[in-house]
């Protein structure tokens, strides 16, 4: 019964945490970056295109669009049939056919409805892959799956109700970041282990090792002339900036701390959970000796641990990559672009972070090897006494 409500505790506690900031999230006052011409996105379906035959057959670099005839699906004016256009694009629009569903883009002048096809309706496949997701973290994990879930949908929420308007509101990325690393890692580690030994010295080595990742790469940007301005979408972000009291220039490296949070609570958390193992099987180990155990157990997850993400920021640039090779660009031209600089700078300090991980958590726990655990049925008259009363070691 005891554990039900401490489980509950915890539980609530999450969900007051949410909540703190979703209130937050909610006070921060934007200003509107688009005009109000009274559009609105809603989810339609192609009931008519009389010239589908022939317009399946377009090439989509060809610029033509459909006309085509849809029934609103939701929104204000649900039940309703609209005439449309869909451009055949690589980004927007879709090639219709009677029963697609679409995204319609939706604008009234005067009591006059026109529209135009936004995109392909993904919401539904979406939410099915979601619930797959979840349903197999919950199937193989069991508690600690569900747990998992739990964090990782904490994780979001901690991301867009604080992260974002932290930034958006004047706070330094850095500053932004950081906070926000500690909160989903305290959170995740307290949900998944509970409040222990071993998951505090996760949580400081984790905190300890995407720290570092962030100024190593304020390091490189400072030395190699990279700034947050030198990525895609600048105009729009430079928009933002001048809106708002966005540092656009430390959103990058703020980025990075995110990015690598992820990697290195794995490999934190595998280490302290390894030498809370040793320490629980061989209680007399020295504290030299479990130092040493947790560099071998880091060392052969550093290699797994790098390659997950190098090549996750490897995959997320494959584009670029693909026209570098099909260019043939010079190695100088290659190592100096601003995007390549930047991919190397985000793979390579994500990558000394997690290492550096493994014996700043090592050390951390390896403080509490040499104290034995007792309890009263074991060694009740071998406690010392304070003047708080009985001194219980625990680890």
């Amino acid at each position: 019964m005891a554990k039900i409500i401490d489980t509950l505790g915890k539980y609530l506690i999450v969900a007051l945490i949410t909540l703190a900031m979703f209130i937050f999230f909610r006070s921060v006052e934007r200003k509107p970056l688009l005009a109000d011409d009274n559009t609105s996105f809603v989810r339609a379906v192609v009931t008519q295109n009389d010239n589908e035959d022939l317009q399946a057959e377009a090439s989509l670099d060809s610029g033509d669009s459909q006309k085509v005839v849809l029934l609103i699906k939701s929104g204000s004016h649900k039940g309703e049939t609209v005439d449309a256009y869909s451009l055949n694009g690589y980004l927007y629009g879709a090639n219709c056919k009677v029963g697609t569903m679409v995204i319609a883009s939706l604008s009234e002048y005067d009591g006059s409805l026109s529209a135009n096809v936004y995109n392909y309706d993904r919401e539904n496949e979406i939410w099915v892959l979601l619930a797959a997701f979840f349903g197999l973290m919950w199937l193989v994990g069991g508690k600690k799956g569900f747990n998992s879930i739990l964090a990782l949908i904490f994780t979001f929420a901690t991301v867009i109700f604080l992260y974002i308007p932290l930034m958006y509101i004047g706070v330094s990325p850095f500053i932004a970041a950081t906070a926000s690393v500690v909160i989903i890692t305290v959170v995740t580690f307290t949900l998944i282990a509970d409040w222990q030994m071993k998951s505090i010295g996760a949580m400081l080595g984790t905190v300890f090792g995407v720290v570092v990742s962030g100024i190593i790469a304020l390091l490189f940007g400072h030395f190699g002339h990279v700034t947050g301005y030198n990525v895609d979408d600048i105009e729009n972000l430079i928009y933002v900036g001048q809106n708002s009291k966005l540092d656009i220039g430390g959103m990058l490296f703020s980025g990075i701390l995110i990015a690598s949070l992820g990697a290195v609570m794995d490999v934190a958390m595998s280490v302290a959970t390894s030498l809370h193992e040793i320490k629980e099987k061989s209680s007399d180990i020295s504290a030299k000796e479990i130092f040493k155990s947790g560099i071998n157990i880091g060392r052969d997850m550093i290699g797994t641990m790098s390659n997950t993400l190098i090549l996750a920021y490897v995959g997320g640039s494959l584009g670029l990559v693909m026209v570098i090779y099909a260019y043939s660009y010079q190695m100088h031209q290659i190592l100096n672009m601003y995007s390549m600089a930047i991919e190397i700078m985000r793979g390579i300090s994500g990558t000394m972070g997690i290492i550096l991980t493994v014996p700043i958590t090592s050390l951390i726990n390896q403080k509490h090897v040499t104290t034995r655990y007792i309890t009263p049925s074991t060694q009740l008259e071998n406690i010392p006494y304070s003047i708080t009363g009985p001194a219980i070691l625990n680890i």
